[in-house]
């Protein structure tokens, strides 16, 4: 019997509030299928918040779903990016180049905007940390083939027109959206909230089921940012969120407390295995952090999300790191 293939979706619009429209635009990546761009009525236009990735046929997905709820590009009078991950940021340039709009994006892009101008060496950098992280060469060699070989998913680098930031506010006939920072999942994440009406566009920060993913190298302690970020947008206590993922959720403070008790776990199941194990590497480590054995599918992004704990916990003191060779991988243990 053949293997099956998951057939792949296409762009799809629809109303989820008044002035409120959820763009579900197809992805490429096993387990997640779809992301979403929201758009938001203003004026005689739209803000288009994220913008999906950058693909062939990837526009028409997106011009498919505007066109299900009476859109058209050419609506765009403002691009809001709440991350510079490819799936949000990628086909920035494409819209901003249709529609004549402005991009606002968080300053702090540089984990996107410097992988689309020089992939080569954001490439050898991450290949770099794999090895560092314990990654056996088969599993490495095989990931770095599938990397060069893959679309980078950005049409080309594009620098915002505003930076987003507290303070900035982004009009719409709903009333204005305020920033709130919340580094973490991505350097540049933030999330927009709607005060009168207490609605939440989370991006990737909070998601209706907790995944956990975090950037690797550009922040000293990503999963204490997301902590931290967690907070910040528990004080605003938003009653429906629109996610980057997924379907629309009102029990905000209680998927909040989902991400932070997971967070927490995974950092105490890390601790105990480092003090069972340890030194070990980070490519040791994630099963302690999963249950389970990394895939081809999850080896990336699990042994980034392991590293980002031992950081956070030789950040917080509960973990030190050495080397046995100058050219070995790192190595782990808890302290005390």
């Amino acid at each position: 019997m053949a293997p099956s293939v998951r057939k792949r979706e296409v762009g799809r619009g629809e109303r989820v509030l008044p002035g409120v429209w959820r763009l579900r635009l197809p992805l490429p990546f096993p387990g997640v299928p779809h992301c979403n761009a929201w758009a938001v009525a203003s004026g005689h236009g739209v803000v288009l918040f994220d913008c999906g990735m950058h693909e062939p046929g990837s526009l028409a997905h997106l011009e498919l779903a505007m066109s299900q709820v009476n859109l058209r590009l050419e609506h765009v009078r403002l691009l809001v990016i709440t991350h510079a991950h490819i799936d949000h940021y990628g086909q920035a340039a494409t819209i901003v180049e249709r529609s004549g709009c402005e991009v606002w994006m968080h300053p702090n892009h540089e984990h996107a905007t410097r992988a689309a101008r020089d992939p080569e060496a954001v490439l050898q950098q991450r290949i770099e940390i794999a090895r560092s992280a314990g990654v056996p060469p088969e599993p490495l060699a095989e990931w770095e083939s599938a990397r060069r070989e893959g679309p980078s998913g950005v049409a080309a680098p594009i620098e915002p027109t505003r930076p987003l930031l507290p303070g900035v506010e982004v009009r719409s006939d709903l009333g204005a959206w305020l920033v709130i920072e919340t580094p973490g999942h991505a350097p540049s994440h933030v999330c927009l909230f709607q005060p009168e009406r207490r609605l939440l566009i989370s991006g990737d920060h909070l998601l209706g089921r907790i995944s956990l993913y975090y950037d690797y190298g550009y922040s000293p302690d990503p999963v204490g940012e997301f902590l931290d970020s967690l907070d910040a947008v528990a004080a605003y206590g938003a009653r429906l969120a629109l996610p980057g993922h997924g379907r629309t959720f009102a029990d905000v403070d209680a998927h909040i407390e989902g991400n932070r008790a997971l967070v927490h776990e995974r950092l105490d199941a890390l601790v105990a295995a480092l003090r069972s194990r340890g030194p070990i590497t980070a490519f040791e480590a994630v099963s302690a952090v999963h249950g389970a054995e990394p895939t081809p599918a999850t080896a990336s992004w699990w042994v980034q999300e392991t590293l980002c704990y031992l950081r956070h916990l030789e950040v917080t003191e509960r973990a030190v790191v050495e080397r046995s060779a100058p050219d070995g991988p790192e190595r782990w243990r808890a302290t005390g």
